[in-house]
């Protein structure tokens, strides 16, 4: 319609059109508004359904059932060099014992039926024991109540995952267990309570005696290296490109690398990682710090271009106040500058540490995968991360492997909520306005 026939239209018919192309506009907003919230409707439940089933299975992670039985500690056959040291504490009888007041409790008799009822027990039992007395020598030659975790089979039993009505021949528990844990169960000698195996445990293949604490702390020292590195050198790093670079083909080559290098894949990282660190220079493998150093080189691209957008964002006002009144670039950079820009900064600190936390495939190529039994005491020790021990425990059939595993990633959540509000905390401190 051209101009001259809108302006010869009535009055009233022009008024009913825009009244209608209101009313059109207005249902398209209110059919996107609703749209928009079917979508949010969508994720959130997507979102629930994944935390209740890692909440459902991973709650009930977090215990299992224990026997306490009454253990009579003869120092003749727990201690037979007399020294209380390991070595000898290893070449006592501590299994033996354990057996004998086992049997005792669950009444067995017979060769087949203390093979059955010894059988309730965790393997674990007798570390248990060995630490105990080293803990507390006095108990020797003495009665204790003391309390063991059952094998993974009982408590899978116990928990209602092996019926009592299937077959014998298809059961991983017979009848005699069942008999057995059944006179446990009405002496009360069966708890089910927390975990301190989960807790305090390292890795194991026994599911009862499996424990995140080894991989937990190989995952903060492996955060702490990748730290260390990254921030001062992506800091660094964006500061010279931003501030003191020159702007020639050089330096643009530079960024866009820098760029590409964020949208490569970890493990890509992690074969780099393999081929030099290890193949070239002959470090270990399974140690926190070349799995750090793996992740920093990965975490540095996201630094790098937060920290410069950061930068960026400070008010050329202020360079040009401080220059003004005599400060040198150096200057104007350390004691204006990079301090207003530091919330921004650690912001990008804070999402490339989120994604090292739970990184796995850089971290398998440089052999963090290894079965590690004991708990590293610094960067150059064996060791296993979060992200890896959930992805190995994965892989196990068990039914309390499944549970410990959602269990795990429930802590590595907590792990990653804690960190993303300290550093949150540490920013707004620092954060200044101008």
């Amino acid at each position: 319609m051209s101009n001259a026939e809108k302006q010869m239209m009535p009055p009233a018919v022009a008024a009913e059109r825009v009244a209608a192309g209101l009313a059109a506009r207005h249902g398209r907003e209110r059919r996107f508004r609703i749209y928009g919230r079917i979508a949010i409707g969508i994720a959130l439940a997507f979102l629930v359904t994944l935390f209740v089933s890692i909440f459902s299975k991973g709650i009930p992670g977090f215990f299992q059932h224990y026997v306490t039985i009454e253990v009579t500690l003869d120092r003749a056959k727990l201690d037979p060099a007399g020294d209380l040291s390991v070595q000898s504490l290893y070449d006592g009888d501590a299994r033996g014992v354990i057996r004998k007041a086992l049997f005792e409790a669950a009444e067995a008799s017979g060769r087949s039926g203390r093979k059955a009822a010894g059988k309730i027990i965790s393997k674990g039992a007798e570390q248990r024991l060995r630490s105990a007395i080293l803990d507390d020598p006095d108990i020797l030659d003495t009665t204790q109540s003391m309390t063991f975790a059952v094998d993974d089979d009982v408590d899978s039993f116990l928990r209602g995952y092996i019926k009592r009505e299937t077959p014998e021949k298809d059961r991983r528990i017979n009848d005699k267990m069942i008999g057995y844990i059944d006179t446990l169960n009405e002496k009360g000698l069966i708890s089910f309570r927390f975990s301190d195996y989960l807790i305090f445990g390292s890795a194991s293949r026994n599911a009862e005696m499996a424990g995140i604490f080894g991989a937990f702390v190989g995952s903060i020292l492996t955060l702490a290296v990748c730290l260390v590195l990254a921030f001062p050198l992506g800091v660094a790093t964006a500061v010279y490109l931003e501030e003191f670079a020159p702007k020639n083909r050089v330096t643009e080559l530079i960024e866009i690398n820098i760029n590409n290098l964020a949208a490569v894949p970890s493990v890509v990282f992690g074969i780099l990682g393999l081929a030099i660190f290890i193949g070239i220079f002959g470090m270990p493998r399974s140690i926190p710090l070349i799995g750090g150093v793996v992740l920093a080189l990965m975490t540095l691209p996201t630094i790098i271009i937060s920290s410069r957008a950061a930068i960026r964002a400070v008010p050329p006002s202020i360079r040009d106040a401080a220059l003004g009144v005599g400060a040198s670039r150096m200057q104007t950079m350390l004691h204006h500058v990079v301090p207003l820009a530091m919330p921004g900064m650690l912001t990008g600190t804070i999402i490339g540490m989120a994604q090292a936390l739970g990184e796995t495939a850089p971290l398998l190529m440089i052999g963090m995968v290894a079965f590690i039994v004991d708990v590293p005491g610094s960067v150059t020790d064996p060791g296993t991360v979060l992200p890896v021990q959930i992805f190995m425990w994965a892989d196990f059939a068990e039914r309390m492997f499944i549970l410990k595993t959602s269990a795990a990633i429930m802590v590595l959540l907590a792990f990653l909520i804690l960190m993303n509000a300290a550093a949150i905390i540490i920013r707004k401190k620092l954060e200044r306005r101008w």
